[in-house]
């Protein structure tokens, strides 16, 4: 997504924790903002360094722990396949239309979040306050628990896995 916020399809030409270099269709400004979700490792930030023939490249806007936490996905996806390693994931990171969710507690209380990734067992929300590991709530309309913290937020993992439907995005 450009800082216009069209979204186009890309594909990752190559990676490091530092930059990505993008197949596009369009090749965006130099100094442009721009958000990558990435199968398996979600929403990513950066700058357009300097455009490619068919793409451009992009310099990542992470904390330096987000960083290491990428060094470290990066060398599992490397590595996988070669070493016969198994998926750690019950499921793959999906595609939704609308990036923010509503969120209820027990207490009746309700806010919105943005959502950072989701798949068919949770879903990771940017959010400043950071319930407690356990808490019940509603997301959207999927009942869920708590069950880790983020650097921005907090993962939960709905009670019942969400069923998709066909290859329409999915709903919560």
């Amino acid at each position: 997504m450009l800082s216009d916020r069209h979204e186009y399809p890309c594909q990752t030409r190559n990676m490091s924790p530092g930059g990505l270099a993008l197949y596009a269709p369009t090749k965006g400004e130099i100094g442009e903002r721009v958000v990558v979700y990435l199968d398996q490792l979600g929403r990513i930030e950066g700058l357009i360094t300097r455009k490619l023939e068919n793409g451009f490249a992009l310099a990542l806007n992470v904390p330096l722990t987000k960083r290491d936490k990428l060094a470290d996905q990066l060398t599992w996806l490397v590595n996988r396949s070669a070493l016969g390693m198994p998926e750690d994931r019950r499921h793959e990171r999906e595609i939704v239309t609308n990036r923010r969710a509503l969120v209820k507690l027990q207490t009746g209380r309700e806010f919105s979040a943005r959502i950072i990734d989701i798949s068919l067992s949770g879903i990771a929300l940017h959010e400043r306050e950071k319930l407690p590991v356990g808490t019940r709530l509603i997301v959207g309309k999927t009942p869920g628990r708590v069950v880790r913290h983020l650097e921005t937020g907090f993962a939960v993992e709905f009670l019942t896995p969400l069923t998709r439907q066909g290859d329409n995005p999915i709903e919560f």
